[in-house]
């Protein structure tokens, strides 16, 4: 691939980083507001804690008042929000790249915040469930409330990715010393 073919690249994937981000948010929204499009026999289109929590409600939002349903897309879009945040910093990654500049402090300065918001994310997503959870059925009898938590296979590749990008990171800091050292010698 050409440099110029790879700034084109680079330009094009942080466009579609800040279409994820934006998507990713708003089709969250839109979930809690049409609950049948994360339904399994409609669009399937939930995110992890969104669907989760619809699905232990039997995707019945209708029985739950508006500040129940605010509350609902205010807890689930928190962890999305960590994950918007590493978004941007990929974004911003990209948008180097597209620039040119491979080996600077801040390409892995960015690379190192997405993969700590990956993980933020993850940890978020298991603090927002259960909250969520009682949220969404604080009004309901007793014996029908629910506390749910839950660790899925996903949530283990995210750890695992949130992982392997900050050692990328910390190796890309350590190949910008290299290349600012070896700058200084020509």
């Amino acid at each position: 691939m050409t440099t110029h073919s790879l700034a084109r690249f680079s330009q094009h994937m942080a466009a579609v980083t800040l279409l994820l981000m934006v998507t990713m948010l708003s089709l969250n929204v839109l979930v809690w507001l049409v609950p049948s499009l994360a339904a399994a026999d409609g669009w399937g289109l939930g995110f992890g804690l969104t669907e989760r929590q619809l699905s232990a409600l039997g995707g019945q939002v209708a029985g739950l008042s508006g500040w129940q349903v605010f509350g609902g897309i205010v807890l689930s879009s928190v962890p999305l929000l960590a994950l918007a945040s590493g978004l941007g910093h990929l974004r911003r990654l990209f948008n180097s790249y597209a620039l040119g500049q491979y080996f600077s402090s801040q390409t892995a300065l960015h690379m190192g915040k997405v993969g700590h918001a990956v993980a933020i994310w993850v940890l978020l997503d298991f603090v927002c469930e259960p909250l969520l959870s009682v949220w969404l059925t604080m009004n309901a009898p007793v014996g029908e409330r629910l506390i749910t938590l839950s660790i899925t296979a996903p949530t283990f590749v995210a750890l695992f990715l949130a992982a392997s990008i900050s050692v990328i990171a910390r190796i890309l800091r350590q190949a910008c010393e290299v290349d600012s050292e070896n700058r200084t010698f020509v």
